[in-house]
């Protein structure tokens, strides 16, 4: 972000989508690229495609380790689906509702985590931070695309909609974990270190990982790792959140179940917000005219 470049204007984003897109209340209409479509689910049949997304990502693909209840009903689920706004990507060559979900976000406001009691980053980290931030929280979680559209398109249209979301609702800061694939952390040594040393959230915005889960990130000395390499050994999640200049929490976490290696993540949302609204401006536009 440069120091002459003004910030977007939030309420002028609010009164676009206002204007070019159906309000379905807590949702921003949909945006297209092509024969994809970026929405929040609005019925339960979407929602059911949603979980069972996970699952084939989650439980039949990396191997995540399910409990009799998940297994039975080959879905992904947990208490905070009931009250989260599911993010889905929708290819409509397909179809345009459950049938045609390809990929997705978990979004959980305050309101949300308030009804379950926690945000889902608190069995890892202490977040009483970004909890205390002073400003609206959104946690991002449960991000899956299906095998066949891992594309950066597809990415680059789930940012499209999490941003049209944050000006929706107002968000001043994003936060969840983001995964790296083994639950050994020295599989991932050089990445842990240069995570911390490079993107280790201020004082004021910093998660840790609880005491009893608590797993050192500085496994090497900075001086031996290629940089340049080891950024770009990244899973490319990660290395969006990076694209957005996120912030990454003290300690990594051993997730068992899914079997992964956990960093928490902090995004101040005028970076996501400054980064994708010229573009969503001109769809937008493009629609009134």
């Amino acid at each position: 972000m440069t120091a002459d470049r003004p910030l977007p204007d939030r309420r002028a984003g609010e009164r676009l989508i206002g204007e070019a897109l159906a309000d379905d209340g807590r949702g921003f209409g949909e945006l297209r690229a092509g024969h994809l479509g970026v929405r929040i689910a609005t019925t339960e049949a979407e929602i059911d495609a949603v979980q069972a997304l996970r699952w084939r990502v989650f439980y039949e693909e990396m191997k995540a380790e399910p409990s009799a209840a998940a297994a039975a009903l080959a879905r992904d689920v947990d208490a905070f689906d009931a009250v989260a706004d599911h993010m889905l990507v929708v290819d409509h060559a397909i179809g345009p509702g459950p049938e045609g979900v390809v990929g997705t976000y978990r979004l959980i406001q305050q309101d949300a985590a308030e009804a379950i009691g926690r945000f889902y980053s608190d069995d890892e980290y202490d977040i009483a931070p970004l909890v205390g931030f002073h400003g609206s929280v959104l946690e991002l979680g449960r991000s899956c695309v299906d095998a066949s559209y891992r594309s950066r398109a597809v990415m680059q249209l789930l940012w499209r909609g999490i941003a049209a979301y944050v000006f929706r609702h107002q968000i001043d800061l994003m936060f969840g974990c983001a995964s790296l694939p083994s639950r050994e952390p020295d599989d991932w040594a050089a990445e842990l270190t240069y995570l911390y040393y490079n993107h280790l959230a201020p004082p004021a915005l910093r998660p840790r990982a609880l005491p009893e889960r608590y797993v050192e990130m500085r496994r090497m000395e900075l001086e031996d790792i290629d940089q340049r390499r080891t950024r770009a050994n990244l899973p490319p999640l990660i290395k969006g959140y990076l694209r957005l200049g996120c912030f990454i929490g003290d300690g990594a976490v051993i997730d068992h179940q899914f079997n992964t290696t956990d960093v928490a993540i902090v995004v101040k949302t005028d970076l996501i917000t400054d980064k994708y609204y010229r573009h969503y401006e001109r769809q937008l536009r493009d629609a009134l005219d």
